[in-house]
This record gives structure tokens, sequence and C-alpha cells, in this order.
């Protein structure tokens, strides 16, 4: 257990797996205590397939007062999901950054009513690659990712994000 966040302190980043793959439970807590609202979303699984970030989520924790998934919670699952999504490819490649969103989105399409997934992938297959050029000329990049969120079968919401990979301090 860590201590308490305090503002303004960053907070110790996660050492690189060096060549291993990604221990995505690892990642998840040391998330849980790098920014403590994580533990209260209902994340219960991570994977990652190729490009795409995948999680299981609990209802119960995100549920508004009319039974379904609360808008707000589902925005920052959908923010926060990009973000990992970028933190992870950077670590898989041995690379150590800060990394912010510089825009969001959704588009809510039907209530979330039960438990749920939601998967994040490029916006356009390129984009990694595109992101990994730009690290090797300017030192910093972007990359425009998507969120999809599903209960069951059914395309819940979706959400679109640009993400920036700061330059080295």
């Amino acid at each position: 257990m860590s201590l308490p966040r305090q503002p303004g302190i960053p907070h110790p980043r996660l050492p690189l797996p060096k060549g291993q793959p990604e221990n995505l439970a690892a990642f998840q807590q040391w998330l849980s205590d790098a920014i403590p609202m994580v533990s209260a979303l209902g994340i219960s699984e991570m994977t990652r397939q190729g490009d795409s970030l995948a999680w299981q989520l609990a209802l119960e924790p995100n549920l508004n007062d009319k039974g379904t998934g609360f808008g707000g919670a589902l925005t920052a699952q959908t923010t926060l999901q990009g973000w990992c999504w970028v933190t992870l490819w950077l670590r898989e490649r041995g690379i150590a950054r800060d990394v912010v969103v510089a825009e969001a989105s959704q588009r809510f399409l039907a209530p979330v009513t039960s438990d749920y997934r939601l998967v994040c992938t490029p916006a356009v297959p390129e984009g990694p690659a595109q992101l990994a050029n730009k690290l090797a000329e300017r030192g910093k990049g972007r990359i425009a990712l998507t969120q999809q969120l599903y209960c069951g079968e059914t395309l819940c919401l979706e959400a679109s994000g640009s993400y920036a990979v700061l330059s080295e301090r």
C-alpha cells in the first residue's frame, strides 16, 4: 500500500518491463496508486492483443440516478484507457515519457445497462508507425485513438481522443 498522493508531486514511474511482456495486473495496481480514482472505476481485467487494449468493467460502481452507466464515469474511463494505451505502447518499446490527453470526445449511443467491455485501438492502422516516426524525428508526437464500449454485442458509446507524448524533460 502506497502513501496518499500529494498535489503537485508526480507519482514515481513504474519500472520499464525490460524486454519482457508487461504485467498488466502490476500496471493496473500502479495505475490505482498513481491515479486514486482508478480503484473506484470497476476495472476487473485489462488485456492487450496486437494494437488493442481491452478492459472489462463492472457497472455497479458507475451507476447514475437512472440505474444505467453514468456518462461522466464512462467518459473518464475512455480518456484514461487512451492514456493507458499510449503509456503501455511506449513501455513496450522501453520508453518512459509523459503522456497527456490533448482532445477527447464521446458519443453516447445506448444506455449502459450491465457490466461492459471497453476497447481502445488506433484511429488509423498506421497511427502507431506515425507516432514512432514523430518520436524519432522530433522527440515528441501524437496519436489518435478510438474507444468503443459494449454491453454484450450492443455498442453503447464511441469515443475518440488525441494523446500527446511529451518531449523528454
